[in-house]
């Protein structure tokens, strides 16, 4: 029996503009993110959705409200598709992590899947969560088109496992802008995926990523990557 899984990374939040780590720090959208998220809704409004999952974050929850509001469902909330726990590194600009805690933000970049926060969740940790979680959520919903509004990181280390590929791999999966959406079936323990991290419902105005500074030098070293394992 088939189930589907519309996977939504939240809309912008305060700490995606401000470039701050706000892993589990609870912040609300942006004006922007409020735009996003009404975009997301109507590119959803005539696809088949039967449930509504949300981290219990703010920034999860204004985003799965247009959801809700356009599909006439409720929002079921669990904590268990929260954010990585950013420990020490909560509300920290992402300027200042490389100098207070290199070692640390060194295996963030380079080798996130051996990457422990400080007094907080490894990505490990993340993804046992995560998975965890998905397939709590798929058995309750068999033959259901699934809706999970969740988190950028969160999104990258469930990638993996959806890819059947090792958690090693992770820097292979690109980071997802606000709002991307990616929708997978799920049959009989295997995973299909049928589309990853679009934002065709965004406007180049309208993303995050790419009107930050930091992208340009991220789409850099994720092509050079992706070259060198050709």
């Amino acid at each position: 029996m088939k189930t589907r899984l519309i996977i939504v990374r939240h809309a912008e939040a305060e700490g995606n503009y401000r470039r701050v780590f706000h892993g589990w720090t609870d912040s609300s959208i942006t004006e922007k993110g409020h735009r996003q998220a009404k975009m997301v809704a109507e590119k959803l409004v005539h696809v088949k959705i039967d449930v509504i999952y949300s981290s219990s974050l703010k920034r999860t929850l204004e985003t799965a409200q247009y959801i809700s509001d356009v599909k006439n469902l409720p929002i079921i909330r669990t904590d268990k598709l929260k954010e990585i726990n950013g420990g020490d590194w909560e509300g920290c600009s992402w300027h200042e992590l490389p100098e207070k805690w290199p070692r640390h933000y060194d295996t963030w970049e380079n080798s996130p899947h051996a990457h422990v926060m400080p007094n907080g969740e490894s990505m490990e940790e993340l993804q046992e969560r995560m998975v965890a979680e998905i397939e709590y959520i798929i058995g309750r919903n068999k033959g259901k088109n699934i809706c999970i509004v969740t988190h950028g990181t969160a999104i990258k280390a469930l990638m993996c496992h959806l890819r059947t590929c090792n958690l090693d791999e992770i820097l292979s999966i690109p980071w997802f802008d606000n709002t991307a959406v990616t929708i997978v079936d799920y049959d009989d323990g295997s995973y299909n995926i049928l589309a990853e991290g679009d934002i065709s419902h965004l406007s180049d105005e309208l993303s995050t990523i790419k009107n930050q500074d930091w992208y340009n030098d991220y789409q850099k070293k994720f092509s050079d990557r992706e070259t060198r394992n050709e």
